[in-house]
């Protein structure tokens, strides 16, 4: 009988019962595929805490084909088999257009945005998403960090009550601030060392489903 490799390493890997270091890698333009398939296997519910509204597929489809990877910063976390389970996306843009906090020194500011798949939850992905960002914004000399959300979107909220992020509620909406420090070694080398790490496990999981898919015959 055939063993298929693959299916005993998963196997292997969720025997394990302790918990698995989230590692947050920067995506770029070659990850735009998984990027829309992430977000097209959203349900309305899921659509509307993410973008604030539910938006149809062919919105969806616009709204990743636009997204500028050499500008932005977009993060994803794939899971054991080499699909993407977390999309984080760092949009950097005028202050005046996201009402940022009139005491920021900067003409920039930062706009967050998450979601985690359903298969992915309860782990601390979105967390370590925001985290990312965080170390993100303080490096490119960004001072403050912003997420609009509905105030329904507990885990938003939380993500934010977690960082310490000022929250403003009106009418169903938030809009939460962290201020950030100025970038320093430290912060330098601890994102660089983080994208190393997630750059080789995903390298290893790119290479293991290039490997399965050969060698394992369809049925």
């Amino acid at each position: 009988m055939f063993t298929n490799p693959f299916s005993n390493w998963l196997s292997a890997r969720k025997s394990r019962k302790t918990r698995r270091k989230v590692l947050v890698k920067q995506l770029h333009e070659r990850d735009r595929r998984r990027v829309l398939k992430h977000f097209l296997a959203l349900d309305d519910s899921d659509r509307l805490l993410r973008f604030g509204t539910k938006l149809p597929d062919e919105l969806v489809e616009t709204y990743v084909g636009k997204i500028d990877f050499s500008h932005d910063t977009v993060y994803g976390v794939y899971n054991p088999v080499f699909k993407l389970v977390a999309v984080g996306h760092l949009a950097f843009a005028p202050k005046e257009s996201t009402h940022a906090l009139s005491s920021t020194t900067k003409d920039i500011v930062a706009e967050f945005g998450v979601s985690v798949s359903a298969s992915a939850r309860g782990l601390g992905i979105g967390s370590k998403l925001f985290e990312r960002a965080a170390i993100r914004c303080r490096n490119l000399d960004v001072d403050t960090l912003y997420m609009h959300c509905l105030s329904s979107n507990q885990t938003m909220m939380h993500i934010a009550k977690k960082a310490g992020m000022e929250i403003q509620r009106d009418y169903g909406e938030a809009d939460a601030y962290l201020r950030l420090l100025p970038p320093d070694p430290a912060s330098m080398l601890k994102e660089a060392i983080e994208e190393q790490f997630a750059t080789i496990d995903y390298t290893l999981k790119a290479n293991t489903r290039a490997a399965v898919k050969f060698f394992v015959p369809k049925k």
